[in-house]
């Protein structure tokens, strides 16, 4: 499945709000409305699975991984990440 782009929300300052599925089948980002829904197959252990989101994201939106910041949500399924400049 050929991921979304989302570089129309790339926007220094912009906070996304993102409901991540820890070991799930694949890896994928699901564009519903104006939430983001992210899949990853990594398990939820010592931050992997926060890696692999941050990762896909940052593919999905076209931005390096560094300018992507995890504001809330470290251990839970519901994140807030930030876009910094």
């Amino acid at each position: 499945m050929k991921q979304p782009d989302l570089s129309d929300l790339a926007v220094a300052g912009a906070t996304l709000a993102v409901r991540v599925t820890p070991k799930a089948s694949r890896n994928v980002v699901i564009r519903d409305g104006d939430s983001l829904r992210v899949t990853v197959t990594t398990v939820p252990e010592g931050g992997k699975a926060n890696a692999a989101v941050t990762k896909l994201l940052a593919k999905a939106l076209g931005v390096p991984k560094s300018r992507l910041e995890l504001v809330r949500g470290e251990t839970a399924r519901d994140k807030l990440f930030r876009i910094t400049d």
